[in-house]
């Protein structure tokens, strides 16, 4: 599955997602966009998932209508050691993941 991390979410957490074609939006060059921008690019470049942090992006984007699907990183923080060990649940949910859907991952 192609999938693409947020620049909210450490980049280190892309390795982690063994079996998948992961790619940051720092890689990307997208970096900075205005709000939802990112998300919109990686439904027109053919993801199938993108990785966020940002809990207002469901709210604020139509995400019913878009080609990917959303994992949504629920943390007290986005520090390394605070979200590396959610890998794990969030190649679980990558296996479930359908466009126009966001699944939450953490508390």
């Amino acid at each position: 599955m192609r999938v693409l991390v947020d620049e909210s979410v450490p980049r280190l957490l892309a390795p982690e997602l063994r079996g998948h074609e992961v790619r940051t939006v720092a890689e990307l060059g997208w970096t900075g966009l205005k709000s939802g921008e990112p998300l919109t690019r990686a439904a027109e470049a053919g993801f199938a998932a993108f990785i966020t942090m940002d809990r207002n992006l469901q709210y604020q984007q139509k995400v019913g209508r878009l080609s990917l699907g959303i994992v949504l990183l629920r943390a007290p923080n986005n520090r390394v050691e605070t979200v590396l060990p959610l890998a794990p649940a969030v190649l679980i949910v990558l296996e479930q993941l359908r466009p126009g859907t966001v699944i939450q991952v953490g508390a």
